[in-house]
């Protein structure tokens, strides 16, 4: 192709990508007018490629340069700021939306932890009761895996190779599967983030009670205690996004159920962000240090209560610096 005929096709493009450079350099552009940013930087650079290749003048080579210049700093400007803004999401808004969504989160809270605690209990006390819940080839499964004499801790079934990061990629879908489960289940009015919360404590519950019945509490609780702090926090807080959701379109008050739950949703989804994060921190804790048997249990407890003093205190004290008031 002539060097006539491939600027003729391309000079719109390039005009259109020069007026997006400038806008983006004196930052008058907003996020969705810039998605396709990426994609049109690829392009000039594959362009002036097929230039330099095909032996263009440098009237020519010297200008799709300067522009892929531009765009690569534009392009890299705007990822350190994307990244800049998760780090500010963990640091103070993740928190300060919980705080913000008490009454969501309380409600979770009470309903997940309260029936967990309440199940453990009773099981603890009637051993029968644990198969009201949990089927005897599951109650079996877990003495298998919690018990003392087991060469690692949590086994499940599907550690015949023993690899600390296939347990972490099964802890993570498993993990992030019920979390889903419980937050989008709120659009049935809430009723399915409710169910899935009781539902979840009283499984958790009913195993905790059992195996501290039979004797095998200190290898159930030590293993659980380090990753429990950001596994149990994560579903009820999930649980929360999702009875937001469910609250929208019980109560929208003047707004329309679709813009109620637009905006609930907007919120809920955010929750449910940090939520992901709090479970691959807990699947990594859970195959890299949960699952070690040459620990102490001591060891295990005093890390696991470290790990449960920091997040409450995560949630309730990050982000309140003068310009992050709640």
């Amino acid at each position: 192709m002539k060097q006539s005929q491939f600027e003729s096709r391309h000079q719109p493009e390039w005009q259109r990508f020069t007026r997006l450079l400038e806008a983006l350099e004196r930052g008058k552009v907003d996020s969705k007018a810039s998605e396709g940013f990426a994609g049109d930087y690829r392009r000039i650079c594959q362009q002036l490629a097929l230039a330099q290749e095909r032996g263009y003048s440098s009237h020519l080579v010297d200008p799709l340069h300067q522009l892929a210049a531009r765009g690569h700093q534009q392009l890299y400007r705007h990822r350190s700021q994307l990244g800049a803004q998760v780090l500010s999401f963990f640091m103070a808004g993740f928190p300060r939306l919980v705080r913000a969504q008490w009454r969501f989160v309380l409600a979770a809270s009470v309903l997940f932890f309260g029936s967990l605690i309440v199940m453990g209990l009773l099981v603890y006390c009637f051993p029968d009761l644990v198969y009201s819940v949990v089927s005897p080839e599951q109650v079996t499964e877990m003495e298998g895996m919690y018990d003392p004499s087991a060469r690692r801790l949590g086994e499940a079934a599907i550690r015949g190779s023993s690899e600390d990061w296939m347990m972490f990629a099964y802890y993570i879908m498993n993990n992030i599967g019920i979390a889903f489960q419980t937050f989008a289940s709120g659009l049935l009015f809430g009723l399915g983030s409710v169910f899935f919360l009781f539902f979840n404590g009283l499984m958790i519950g009913a195993v905790a009670g059992h195996l501290s019945g039979i004797g095998f509490g200190q290898t159930f609780w030590s293993f659980a205690i380090g990753h429990g702090a950001f596994e149990l926090t994560a579903i009820a807080l999930a649980g929360a996004a999702g009875l937001k959701l469910g609250w929208a379109l019980l109560a929208p008050g003047a707004l329309p159920r679709s813009e109620a739950l637009r905006l609930a949703a907007k919120i809920s989804v955010q929750l449910v962000f940090g939520v992901m994060v709090f479970l691959l921190i807990a699947a990594f804790i859970e195959a890299y240090w949960s699952s070690l048997n040459s620990f102490r249990p001591l060891t295990k407890y005093v890390v696991g209560a470290a790990l449960w003093t920091l997040v409450p205190t995560y949630l309730v004290c990050a982000g309140r610096g003068h310009h992050a008031p709640d």
